[in-house]
């Protein structure tokens, strides 16, 4: 074996929360752990257009944390411009990437088809950054496995996936190298969960190691998960009692099935009256049943009835939209409901006709239940904008806007400060990833306060050498 020169080059996931890539170099070995889409602003989402800054051709393999589109959605790209090497993941992650990039795939084709027939892009023929077909390229390169198992990348260098909480198959991801003097673990803490989330457990406790890359997400607040339910309820009953409707922008994977869980329970202790709740993402419909097939890995209570799964997923008030027509009868529905529908920030999806017929309607309400990066329709109309573009129209916003915090997937700073706290001792480099400028300032001042760390925030594109001749 030689002595391992290791560096980091980051291509993504640096002072923003979307396009997470970073690029391992070990020797003559490329890794890309992640490789995610930028989202959010325009000059975020003009990255995913740029020549990735090194040939996808010579890069060996990538690892992937989870199938979140801002870790995964870039695959497809990766391979159109060369990438033929393996990706790797847990078996969940697997199934949810099948689910995730077909999707992302069509919804390309689907805006450039759009962006033509309605003339609102510049370009004559819009093309679409990839699609379906290179997302089914991406599938076949995929190897999946367990939790825990550790899996050989390289001749040294092994990696291994760590329960993350966050959604179904997020792991942390370890890299272990094994030099001629010295064994060396990197760690990506990817996106990690709630401690109490009704859902997925919380994140594995990791006690070491030299690099860690840790996500900050919510790295400059505290999130209480204990006011959901109360301000869950309150939000519904207010617009039941104005006879309208609740429209809920949600994340497919992860959010939606807590949504599910948290209403069940309100109508259950009548806090809420039982309402009929529209499940509008045949996406989420999908990702829903996969919680059911991966059980063992979550809190969700499954039964085995003679070969089919049921869950409170399968209550008699929950309709699942599966077609374009039962999607589209929703928007002349006046009656009180709850319409739950992807995606999350507003940028795409079935969430963007439901906006469109509903953000004038004085008795709706839009309910965010999650994060709105800077630059999405769903970070404006939290913002208060007065009206919000959808389909190349100004659509005015009359309906009441609230917010129920404590839903989200991430660890705020008070969880994320005492999964750091496990650590035996200080990594060498620790990096701040993945989160908005003061959200990464704030926790790396917090941890380089409480434990003395060496912390980074690197820029994009930034480079750091790691370890050199181990």
């Amino acid at each position: 074996m030689n002595e391992m020169d290791v560096r980091v080059k980051f291509l993504g996931g640096a002072k923003s929360v979307t396009g997470s890539k970073y690029l391992l170099e070990i020797d003559e070995k490329k890794i890309l752990v992640d490789c995610g889409l930028f989202q959010g602003k325009k000059e975020l989402r003009l990255r995913n257009w740029n020549e990735l800054p090194i040939d996808p051709s010579t890069i060996d393999m990538v690892v992937i944390t989870h199938a979140h589109i801002d870790h995964t959605g870039y695959l497809p790209r990766l391979v159109k411009d060369g990438f033929g090497g393996k990706i790797f993941c847990t078996r969940a992650t697997e199934d949810l990437m099948k689910i995730l990039l077909l999707d992302a795939g069509k919804l390309q084709e689907e805006e450039a088809q759009f962006a033509q027939k309605k003339g609102y892009s510049r370009h004559n023929k819009p093309q679409p950054l990839f699609g379906t077909e290179d997302a089914k390229k991406v599938l076949d390169m995929v190897e999946s496995y367990p939790l825990d198992q550790e899996i050989e990348l390289a001749e040294g260098v092994s990696t291994k996936f760590y329960n993350a909480g966050h959604i179904l198959g997020a792991s942390i991801v370890e890299i272990s190298l094994q030099g001629i003097t010295q064994n060396k673990k990197i760690v990506f803490s990817g996106d990690l969960g709630r401690n109490s989330d009704p859902l997925m457990y919380a994140p594995t406790v990791i006690k070491n190691a030299d690099i860690l890359f840790i996500e900050s997400t919510y790295g400059d607040r505290i999130n209480p998960i204990d006011d959901v339910e109360d301000n869950l309820a309150k939000a519904i009953n207010y617009t039941y009692d104005k006879g309208g409707c609740v429209i809920i922008p949600a994340f497919a994977v992860g959010r939606t099935q807590n949504l599910l869980l948290y209403l069940n329970k309100l109508a259950t202790d009548n806090k809420i009256p039982t309402l009929p709740i529209f499940l509008d993402s045949p996406m989420a419909i999908t990702v829903t049943n996969l919680y059911e097939k991966y059980s063992s890995i979550n809190k969700l209570n499954v039964q085995n009835n003679n070969g089919t799964l049921i869950s409170i997923f399968d209550s008699a008030n929950i309709h699942f939209c599966n077609s374009a027509e039962s999607s589209r009868e929703l928007n002349d529905r006046r009656e009180p409901g709850i319409i739950i529908s992807a995606s999350g920030m507003c940028t795409g999806g079935r969430i963007l006709h439901h906006l469109y017929h509903r953000l004038s309607n004085k008795n709706d309400t839009i309910l965010f239940a999650g994060y709105q990066a800077e630059g999405t329709r769903g970070r404006d109309i939290l913002d208060g904008s007065e009206s919000v573009r959808i389909f190349g129209i100004e659509v005015p916003v009359n309906c009441s806007v609230k917010e129920v915090t404590g839903l989200s997937a991430h660890a705020d700073q008070k969880e994320l400060m005492q999964w750091i706290s496990n650590f035996e001792s200080s990594p060498k480099m620790t990096f701040i990833t993945h989160g908005e400028i003061r959200a990464a300032e704030v926790l790396q001042n917090k941890i380089m306060t409480t434990y003395g760390w060496n912390c980074t925030i690197p820029e994009y594109l930034e480079s750091f050498e790691l370890f050199s001749s181990i």
